[in-house]
């Protein structure tokens, strides 16, 4: 598994709460277009078709990835569906890349997707199941609880959450994928967004987005041929841990810390915070960049809080995260995680247009699901490892 692995297409689509204009086959496949033309290929260059996606019920569309394959361009090739609950975008790219460093595929297409308009989210994830959990109030009722714990924990001031809320969606504006458009977005207007599950206001929560993303994973070889700048992967970990265990910290999960530490040690990264010039990482709920911030090692416990109120995560902060305005502005669920890896590659490539990071030359996608169970990681740069 020592191979070399590339990005060397990336493409999204225009995300909205409803894209009534396009099926979801015509979804997938805007978005999978796009990544192919980045890249320089076509359908029939592509070796193998790697698909993300969370639960079914979300849409109801069993099987997606048979249902996709025409659109794909996956018939007679293989083609494999990945499931890791919100984190699954984020596992599918790494999916790829393991099959591209395998050396059994040179060009792999991975891709992930939502169509929430289709369904309901929060009723999906309030059905019972057997030996399964109803969450009944939704994804921001089950990490409230942790959110309180936090601030709790570090006694963080009420305002931090509403200053990620704020930057992050004034990010966005530079963005023309995303989802949220909010001009004039201040900290005051966050604050004064309704409550939904305290602490948790209205504007501190993430969209319901439909969208996909793509990518091209290529061989060194194939990477070296592309047209455009390549992405190297210099290091790519997931970990996971039951949802519940005696003495399981939900606030800060050990699989996080040990899938960080993987990865950085794969990417010869000792500090995270000197070593990655530009982070995307899965923040649904604003309170969750300084927990994440503790989580990864870019600050000490109970210190996160206090990198993003000094302006060290903005755009123009020394550790600037989430670029392209993040899940707090862009949340098609199965993709999220899949457009965090996509944003960091396009940060070394030099491709991140009005929300590029000057000089970045080392990237971090990051990416999480369930309840907080699930880590997918990977460490992007613009030289060859």
């Amino acid at each position: 598994m020592s191979r070399a692995a590339a990005v060397i297409g990336v493409g999204q689509t225009h995300h909205r709460s409803r894209r009534t204009d396009v099926s979801i086959p015509g979804l997938v496949r805007e978005a999978a277009l796009r990544a192919l033309e980045d890249a320089g290929l076509g359908f029939a260059d592509i070796d193998a078709v790697v698909l993300g996606k969370a639960p079914d019920l979300f849409e109801g569309v069993a099987m997606p990835d048979l249902f996709l394959a025409d659109a794909l361009g996956a018939r007679g090739k293989p083609l494999l569906r990945v499931h890791t609950a919100g984190s699954v975008g984020g596992s599918t790219a790494i999916a790829a890349a393991q099959h591209v460093r395998s050396g059994a595929f040179g060009r792999v297409l991975a891709l992930a997707w939502e169509k929430q308009s289709e369904s309901n989210a929060t009723w999906a994830l309030t059905v019972g199941q057997p030996f399964s959990a109803s969450l009944v109030v939704g994804a921001g009722g089950y990490f409230a609880p942790f959110i309180r714990a936090y601030i709790e924990r570090s006694k963080a001031p009420e305002h931090v959450g509403w200053e990620v809320a704020a930057k992050d969606r004034r990010n966005a504006l530079l963005n023309p994928y995303a989802h949220l458009r909010m001009p004039g977005i201040t900290p005051e207007a966050v604050a004064a967004s309704s409550m939904l599950w305290e602490p948790l206001r209205y504007l501190e929560t993430c969209p319901s987005s439909d969208g996909a993303c793509a990518i091209v994973l290529a061989s060194e070889e194939a990477a070296r041929a592309a047209p455009g700048p390549p992405a190297w992967i210099r290091g790519a970990a997931v970990r996971s841990e039951p949802i519940a265990f005696a003495g399981r910290d939900a606030v800060d999960p050990r699989a996080g810390r040990d899938c960080a530490a993987d990865v950085y040690a794969q990417a010869g990264v000792d500090d995270p915070r000197r070593g990655i010039d530009a982070a995307e990482v899965y923040v649904p709920f604003s309170w969750y960049e300084p927990m994440w911030l503790e989580n990864l090692g870019f600050a000490g416990p109970g210190q996160g809080w206090r990198l993003t109120d000094g302006g060290a995560t903005a755009l123009d902060g020394d550790t600037p995260w989430n670029p392209s305005g993040g899940v707090l502005s862009t949340n098609p669920v199965g993709a999220s995680g899949m457009i965090r890896f996509a944003e960091a590659a396009q940060q070394v490539r030099g491709r991140a247009g009005g929300h590029q990071v000057e000089g970045a030359r080392t990237a971090l996608g990051h990416a999480y699901g369930a309840g907080s169970q699930f880590f997918a990681m990977w460490i992007v740069g613009s030289e060859r490892p």
